[in-house]
């Protein structure tokens, strides 16, 4: 029997831009016709390659295109990708959340998915209401479930919990009872998206080991999805990379990890539309301001970052969170804007990096949008690149290039002379 749970070939995902539907009976006929005839659809046809950088020139637009890959038992697939590569699309093709436009999905036994927030949960029941749910959903009985039931609630960590609606649970708490019914209710398959961010690193510590033992111990297979790449080096068997919705390349993880962040790094920008929005707080963009040239800065100067943020609703307290991260996902360090009071309105977030912290280096950053609660409206990966660059030093000084994430210059020294 092969060992090959999961074959993906010719997958394709085709999405209208704009307004939601075919548009026109015509449509509607002309695609029904082309059907009957056994002919390719014909909008489909005239689809643009998911680029959205590009204006658009097509009412259609391709989200994935020809995606082939097979996944063999017990292997841990990883799939990255910048965003809007389409990586979530194929995660929800997998899941048979939404069906493909072409192409066909073939995989052996129960898939479980953890793909956002939430996912799978129903607010208005409890933890305990939830696992049960989730568990007759994936084709569990009743005694098979009570069996994993404490595993479930101690690895969640919200015993406390259990009998409380899932509603009044903070992101966190969802995302960590969201995977603990995924984990331990022993899917054949499990597809875990980057939500594992939402959680603090004591809980993705915890994730990450457990995925390990369902795919080397349990024999499980694992699709993950993260910019985190020092979670991909560590967990994943096999890398998929994902650009404008093609498959880019697929094989050693190390080799493309390494072509990625190559080519990340030629991507530079000193600015970046965002407009996402989450109830009511949308987040428009950020940029480099005064000091910043195509994503490159001048480490003897400060470094200044602005976000530009707006809403319609009120809130009592809004703190912007930056987070600096090395090209491999490791967080170098935080800063977040004070919490205060926002109201209606649009409004720009500066903050200033002093001249002598940063160091000639590549820094991926972070945007979290944290309400009171604290409630994260927000958790934006890699939403920029920036690189620092060291104009000149003195004639004496050392020439290679200076070690370290960054260069703070204002530590203080002193020269004590001591007297015997």
């Amino acid at each position: 029997m092969s060992d090959i749970v999961l074959k993906v070939e010719n997958l394709s995902k085709l999405y209208r831009l704009g307004e939601v539907g075919t548009g026109t009976i015509s449509h509607d006929l002309n695609r029904w016709w082309a059907k009957v005839r056994g002919k390719e659809d014909p909008y489909a046809l005239v689809g643009q390659v998911n680029d959205r950088s590009q204006k658009a020139e097509s009412d259609y637009v391709w989200s994935l295109r020809d995606i082939n890959f097979e996944v063999k038992q017990g292997e841990v697939l990883g799939v990255i990708g910048k965003n809007g590569a389409g990586k979530s699309t194929l995660l929800k093709l997998i899941s048979q959340i939404t069906s493909p436009t072409t192409g066909s999905i073939k995989a052996k036994g129960r898939i479980a998915s953890l793909l956002e927030v939430g996912t799978g949960m129903n607010p208005e029941l409890t933890a305990r209401e939830n696992i049960y749910l989730n568990g007759a959903i994936l084709g569990m009985t009743k005694k098979e479930i009570s069996s994993k039931f404490d595993e479930i609630v101690d690895f969640s960590g919200c015993t406390m919990y259990v009998d409380t609606p899932v509603k009044r649970f903070s992101s966190g708490m969802r995302v960590r009872l969201g995977f603990a019914v995924a984990a331990f209710l022993e899917p054949e398959i499990l597809i875990v998206d980057e939500v594992l961010a939402v959680g603090d690193a004591e809980f993705q510590k915890k994730a990450i080991g457990k995925m390990k033992d369902i795919s080397s111990g349990g024999g499980r297979t694992v699709l993950f999805v993260s910019h985190n790449m020092l979670a991909v080096k560590s967990l994943c068997t096999r890398l998929l990379w994902l650009d404008h919705g093609q498959s880019k390349s697929i094989g050693d993880v190390d080799e493309i990890i390494s072509s990625y962040l190559s080519n990340q790094q030629q991507q530079n920008c000193s600015f970046v539309s965002i407009n996402k929005e989450f109830e009511g707080f949308i987040v428009h963009s950020i940029r480099i301001s005064d000091n910043g040239i195509d994503g490159m800065f001048n480490i003897d100067e400060q470094l200044v970052l602005e976000v530009e943020v707006s809403s319609n609703n009120y809130f009592k307290t809004i703190n912007i969170n930056l987070f600096f991260k090395t090209a491999e996902g490791a967080i170098i360090f935080a800063t977040c804007s004070p919490k205060q009071e926002f109201t209606q309105g649009k409004y720009s977030y500066v903050c200033t990096i002093p001249s002598g912290t940063l160091n000639d280096n590549m820094y991926n950053i972070d945007l979290m949008v944290v309400d009171y609660g604290p409630k994260v409206l927000h958790n934006l990966q890699d939403i920029i690149t920036i690189e620092g660059v060291e104009p000149k030093r003195a004639n004496s000084a050392w020439l290679s290039k200076f070690p370290g994430l960054i260069k703070p210059t204002y530590f203080k020294w002193h020269k004590n002379e001591i007297h015997e």
